[in-house]
């Protein structure tokens, strides 16, 4: 069994390097030396897929597994992966004190990685602009955040699914057309239209070849966050190389390949039922039956960039993600008490004084 290690020691001091997002290089914090990423591709041919049912059936190569040292925070359940020489961290997802275990984690390896692109000032930056775009947002916490500890740069795991699909339906293609009616309206005849929907049998087949459907393997931040990043440029996906992940912290997955699956088959009969619905034409759909043939089943297990930060300000934890690559946010909403009711009271000032201005011109007063 492989025992992944992430530290990569400085050629010229021996502390350790990590990867400068901006330079796209390795730089060590301690002597300030520079070194680039190896030459070659780690992954003859690219981003291999792997086969799915190869997996659900425990028979991927062996060279396919890795091992991890991880620790599991027991607030938000997040898997983290740790270095041989910490003991003792903060959960990066929720703030909560963790005191790590010597346990392993036995997992399908990363096959791609997007590396980060914005480095944790410009992340920053990003949050603190759209803290301040937020009405009624406690100025504390903006402050906090903007002079607060360093944010957290996190590779959060996904899985991607390729498959092939061929379905066939059956279903009704309605027509609208519409008839003239006389009715009664204010004790007058008058001819009205009525719309009508005549509808006819309908049936076919489509087929659609689904590419990287992306599904989120980690349950320590709400869907809601992780899908407002989205879109992820995974054109730009590198094979996986462990030095893009030195002086970052990586995620292991906890939805499981067969669970990841599942909500790609959501994903895909959604928009097969699009596809079918754009076959059927006409003015409406009716669609009674679908079945659904998928083939070619592959999949991958790749790492994307998120900068994390979460502050407990006034006994509550909020919690911030910033895409790594293009500095989208999204958080907990903050709300300040303070400034709702001045807001509210200065409102009701504004709303007395334009009544007692409207009795005026109108002599009531």
């Amino acid at each position: 069994m492989t025992r992944t290690e992430h530290r990569f020691p400085c050629e010229q001091c021996g502390a350790d390097y990590r990867f400068d997002p901006e330079a796209g290089q390795l730089v060590c914090d301690h002597c300030g030396h520079r070194a680039a990423l190896a030459e070659g591709n780690p992954w003859e041919g690219g981003i291999r897929e792997l086969d799915f049912k190869q997996a659900l059936d425990h028979l991927l190569p062996e060279q396919e597994i890795e091992e991890t040292r991880v620790s599991k925070c027991p607030n938000c359940g997040a898997e983290v992966e740790l270095d041989e020489a910490t003991h003792a961290a903060e959960c990066p997802f929720c703030a909560t004190p963790v005191v790590t275990d010597t346990g392993a984690h036995r997992h399908i390896k990363p096959r791609g990685v997007l590396p980060f692109a914005l480095t944790e000032t410009q992340a920053r930056k990003s949050m603190t602009d759209w803290l301040g775009k937020l009405w009624f947002a406690p100025n504390g916490l903006q402050e906090y955040a903007r002079k607060g500890r360093k944010m957290q740069g996190i590779y959060v795991p996904y899985w991607t699914f390729d498959a092939d699909t061929k379905s066939r339906y059956s279903g009704e293609r309605g027509i609208v057309y519409y008839e003239t009616r006389t009715v009664m309206r204010d004790g007058k005849q008058v001819q009205q239209q009525v719309q009508k929907v005549r509808w006819y049998p309908a049936s076919g087949k489509v087929a659609r070849f689904f590419d990287d459907v992306l599904v989120l393997a980690s349950r320590s931040l709400p869907k809601s966050y992780t899908d407002a990043l989205e879109p992820w440029d995974l054109a730009a996906l590198e094979p996986y190389r462990p030095e893009y992940l030195a002086g970052f912290r990586a995620e292991g997955y906890t939805v499981e390949l067969d669970e990841g699956y599942d909500e790609a088959r959501r994903k895909m009969d959604r928009v097969i039922e699009r596809d079918v619905r754009f076959d059927i034409g006409g003015d409406r759909q009716r669609i009674h039956d679908i079945q659904t043939q998928i083939s070619d089943v592959t999949f991958k297990h790749i790492l994307l960039p998120v900068w994390l930060a979460a502050y407990k300000y006034r006994g509550k934890t909020y919690r911030f993600v910033v895409n790594g690559r293009t500095g989208q946010v999204r958080g907990e909403r903050p709300w300040s008490v303070w400034k709702i009711a001045i807001a509210v009271i200065l409102g009701l000032i504004v709303a007395g004084g334009i009544g007692y201005l409207i009795a005026l011109n109108e002599g009531q007063l």
